[in-house]
C-alpha cells in the first residue's frame, strides 16, 4: 500500500489524517492470469493502483484471435474502465490478468466519500483521471501518426517488459498489425 502513497506524495503532500480515510477505503483484488478483471456489459466499480502484475484493455470477440488489445497497465499504475466509472453505465470493453494480479482498489462509493472528508481526496481523483487520460491521448495519437513499425519501436523503448510479460499476438494487435506483420516489424529492425 506504501506503493500509492509514494505515488500521491511524488506530486502532493498527504496528511496522516486524509492517508488513514483513503486507506481504510482501499481493498485487496487479486486475479488470476487470463483472468477477468471486468467483462464487456458491467460497470466499473473500482478505480485501482496495480501492486504486482500487469493487465490488459480489451474488446473480445467470439473468435478469441479477432481479441482487440488496446491498452496494458503495470505495475504502479492506475487501471479502471474509467468511462465507465464515471457515469456508472455499462462497460463496452473488458479488463484480463495478462499476469498473476494484485492491486488494491477503492469502490465508486467509497471514492465519493474520500473526496468529501479529506483535503487531498480531489486531487487523488484528479491524478488517477489524468494519468489514464494521458495513456488514452497517447495512444491515440500514436494510431494516427506513427507507423506500426515505430509504435512498436516506441513500446519497447518506453516499456521494456513488454517482451517477457505480454504474448506478441497482443502487442500486434495493440499496434495495429497482424502477428505476421508485427514477426516481419521484428525482423527488420533486429
Amino acid at each position: 500500500m506504501i506503493e500509492i502513497r509514494d505515488y500521491i506524495e511524488s506530486t502532493v503532500s498527504i496528511s496522516d489524517k486524509d492517508w488513514d480515510i483513503f486507506s481504510s477505503k482501499l481493498k485487496t483484488r487479486t486475479f488470476k492470469k487470463k483472468e477477468r478483471i471486468l467483462n464487456v456489459g458491467d460497470t466499473e466499480n473500482y478505480i485501482s493502483f496495480i501492486a504486482t502484475g500487469v493487465a490488459r484493455f480489451l474488446i473480445p470477440h467470439e473468435d478469441e484471435e479477432k481479441d482487440v488489445t488496446f491498452g496494458f497497465c503495470f505495475e504502479n499504475e492506475f487501471i479502471s474502465a474509467y468511462d465507465s466509472f464515471l457515469t456508472q453505465k455499462p462497460s463496452l470493453y473488458a479488463l484480463e490478468a495478462l499476469t498473476d494480479l494484485s492491486m488494491w482498489s477503492v469502490s465508486y462509493t467509497d471514492l465519493q466519500e474520500v473526496y468529501k472528508s479529506t483535503e487531498v481526496g480531489n486531487l487523488i481523483g484528479r491524478l488517477s483521471s489524468e494519468r489514464l487520460f494521458l495513456i488514452k491521448s497517447k495512444r491515440e495519437q500514436s494510431l494516427l501518426n506513427e507507423t506500426a513499425e515505430q509504435r512498436y519501436i516506441n513500446l519497447f523503448t518506453e516499456r521494456p517488459n513488454l517482451i517477457k510479460d505480454i504474448p506478441l499476438k497482443y502487442i500486434a494487435s495493440y499496434i495495429g498489425v497482424t502477428a505476421q506483420a508485427l514477426s516481419r516489424i521484428r525482423k527488420r529492425i533486429s
